[in-house]
């Protein structure tokens, strides 16, 4: 293959190369928006007779990676129509890979397998699947891409040590590819929608401010806050000021379904002064007609503004050449997704001066400022390159930051230092309340003599502290109530923790969570109880404050499984399809048990029992999983009748090649058919445990 990749992807590539030869296996952690796919590509390009596995988070993504290769290998060698088809990609989504079976894996054989945005194997069933494949093919090399190897909602877990051996070819941070000039640095601007809605909120904190002396004081800086919010610009005129290019592409990114909606209702009042008739897209995971919006979106050239609304489509894998730049409008959200979303701005191979613009225009005041990060990073990667004496490659030092709510910031914390005078009064009830009671396990009701709502004040704390609250607590305050033995968990989140330890107890002395209901107690919480509850927050969505996204990580992280019916189902699947292997057939005895402890004869029962049963309302089998147990030579019928009707057959063969049933009753026929015992089981039972059918059928070979 003749294309020849950015510098720093053909560095990253050779060290890949080298240590996949040493090792086996390799990482590359690049940001979003430098390319590092077409490492991929170049070594399924570079060895066309090898089989590489390409594993992706889905298919989209990968179709989305392989156009923007053909694009630029099309550009390389224009005489071609398709410069490399890299027919030696096998490509399977992890969610596939999960479902497949033992000789589906068999099938593909690779010599090569790539991990794409391999953090996300960190996932408990897609992780499955990963093992399954790397135990299969342990020779076959590795090669992980990836923004980020760490999990940050997932105990911090390195996915780099748990799939690469910690086998880090090429490593770079999106402040290390600004400052080298990898990517462009943007122009970002911070700003505000909802300063109103925080000023409705602090006017009701100054309100109810128990002493007068705060509430005077506060009511002043509340004043000027209200004045510099009339002067504030809004954001119809943030975004006329700094939409440099106005009839660009801008990604907009929404927290949810109704978040997008709300957020496309505000174009009119937001974007006119830009374009009166802008161009509108939405996409997100679950909309069918996603893949058509954004193919749309990406052929507009038009000369109005393009606004592309999403929610999670496009964090991480899918990227657009010529982005104008990002509108963050998540409040808040994983270093992870922060910054895949502003990496979707930057990218390669664009010219120096070509800066997008990124608006953080975040829901409210605390979260404004999540570029320090970004920032940090850049003055760590300068301080690296002076210190080995490698200034050259220094490009960028800084980005230029608009902060168009400075003013109103300055005031906003005036403001709480203010009103934290009445926390010093709230602590003294605190005090007063431990003096007496020798702790502060107030009920969250509890009013002092003097009216002021301590349980309340302290639940707040709680929750400030979590971040579930708006509102400020220093650390000097923390400590200040640790001496008092301030519990910091809530009765809701001690809750959680305590069915959470000994779900990971059960998890590590069984290896499931499949606990029954009716199992009572383990580690002194009923712990079946308490998963099938979880399993129902999950599919009805109730309880969300209880049952977080972190949380649900958590769970899967030990191996939780929401649906319990399919994933039975399947681990049954399994072990039939281990025993047709070793048997050639699903003749399950009823009471055989495989080495696993599966019940393989009592499920294979059911199976028949709820197939016998279809459409009265009980337990069916899918189409699909009907179709499975076909293609391994399922008996439908009773076992018993199955059995009877075998050994009658071999009856039949036995009378036409002898002429006769005198057969002694310890024969035993090729196929291992009991049948002198079976001929004299039939004239013992002929009167009681035969049927008029089966007696006429016996009577036609001679049997009486």
């Amino acid at each position: 293959m003749g294309i020849a990749l950015f510098r720093h992807n053909q560095t990253a590539y050779e060290s890949a190369m080298s240590m996949l030869e040493d090792t086996g296996r390799a990482a590359v952690i690049h940001p979003t928006g430098t390319g590092k796919s077409f490492i991929g590509f170049k070594l399924c390009a570079d060895f066309p007779n090898k089989t590489v596995c390409w594993l992706s988070p889905s298919e989209y993504i990968f179709r989305t990676q392989l156009e923007n290769w053909r694009t630029a290998c099309k550009a390389i060698d224009k005489t071609k129509e398709d410069s490399d088809n890299l027919a030696n990609i096998r490509f399977f989504t992890y969610a596939r890979l999960m479902l497949m079976q033992a000789d589906e894996l068999e099938k593909i054989r690779p010599d090569y397998i790539v991990l794409d945005e391999f953090h996300r194997c960190g996932a408990k069933m897609w992780g499955q699947g990963v093992q399954r494949l790397l135990t299969q093919y342990p020779d076959a090399s590795v090669l992980g891409l990836s923004a980020t190897n760490i999990r940050y909602l997932d105990g911090q877990r390195d996915m780099a040590d748990e799939l690469l051996d910690g086998n880090i070819a090429s490593e770079m941070t999106l402040g290390d590819a600004i400052v080298r000039g990898i990517l462009n640095p943007p122009k970002y601007i911070l700003s505000t929608y909802s300063c109103q809605k925080e000023l409705e909120r602090y006017r009701d904190r100054v309100k109810n401010a128990k002493s007068k002396a705060v509430r005077a004081e506060a009511d002043q800086y509340l004043e000027a806050l209200r004045r510099a919010l009339e002067k504030a610009n809004g954001l119809d005129e943030v975004f006329r000021k700094h939409m440099e290019n106005q009839s660009g592409k801008y990604l907009v990114f929404c927290a949810n379904y109704e978040h997008m909606q709300e957020m496309i209702a505000k174009v009119p009042e937001w974007f006119a002064k830009v374009d009166s008739e802008p161009h509108v897209y939405s996409i997100y995971s679950e909309d069918a007609q996603a893949e058509d919006e954004f193919t749309r979106f990406k052929a507009d050239e038009s000369e109005h503004l393009k606004l592309l609304f999403c929610i999670d489509m496009l964090n991480e894998g899918i990227h657009v050449d010529d982005v104008s730049g990002v509108i963050l409008l998540r409040p808040t959200i994983s270093p992870i997704i922060y910054k895949q979303q502003i990496g979707r701005a930057l990218s390669t191979g664009k010219k120096q001066g070509e800066n997008p613009v990124i608006f953080d225009v975040v829901m409210n005041i605390e979260n404004l400022y999540s570029i320090g990060t970004v920032e940090e990073e850049m003055q760590a990667a300068v301080r690296y390159y002076r210190d080995r004496g490698e200034s050259e490659h220094i490009v960028n030092e800084h980005f230029h930051i608009t902060d168009e709510v400075q003013d109103c910031m300055r005031l906003f914390r005036k403001l709480n230092e203010t009103l934290g005078a009445s926390w010093e009064l709230m602590y003294r009830a605190a005090e007063q309340y431990y003096r007496i009671h020798g702790n502060l396990d107030v009920p969250k009701r509890y009013v002092t003599e003097d009216g002021l709502s301590l349980g309340q004040w302290l639940d707040t704390q709680r929750k400030i502290r979590a971040g579930k609250v708006k509102g400020n607590l220093m650390e000097s305050q923390i400590e200040r109530l640790d001496a008092l033995g301030m519990r910091w968990q809530s009765k809701s989140d001690e809750n959680w923790e305590r069915h959470f330890a000994a779900a990971q107890a059960y998890y590590r002395e069984h290896g499931n969570l499949l606990v029954n209901v009716r199992d009572g107690k383990y580690e002194g919480v009923d712990l079946g109880k308490w998963l099938a509850q979880l399993r129902t927050y999950k599919k009805s969505g109730i309880r969300e404050n209880y049952l977080t996204p972190e949380r649900i990580q958590s769970m899967e992280g030990i191996g939780m499984v929401w649906d319990v019916p399919d994933y039975l189902w399947e681990q049954n699947y399994h072990a039939a399809v281990r025993y047709h292997r070793e048997h050639g057939d699903l003749d399950v005895p009823y009471y055989y048990v495989n080495s696993d402890g599966v019940k393989l004869g009592v499920w294979i029962a059911n199976i028949r029992f709820a197939r016998r049963n279809e459409g009265t309302g009980r337990a069916e089998l899918t189409k699909e999983q009907t179709a499975r147990l076909d293609e391994l030579g399922m008996i439908w019928e009773n076992r018993n009748n199955a059995i009877w009707e075998r050994s009658y057959a071999e009856a039949c063969r036995y009378q036409k090649k002898y002429g006769n049933l005198n057969i002694p009753v310890a024969y035993v026929t090729e196929d291992g058919c009991h049948l002198g015992r079976w001929i004299r089981k039939q004239k013992n039972t002929w009167n009681t445990g035969l049927s008029k059918e089966r007696r006429k059928k016996l009577e036609a070979i001679g049997i009486k």
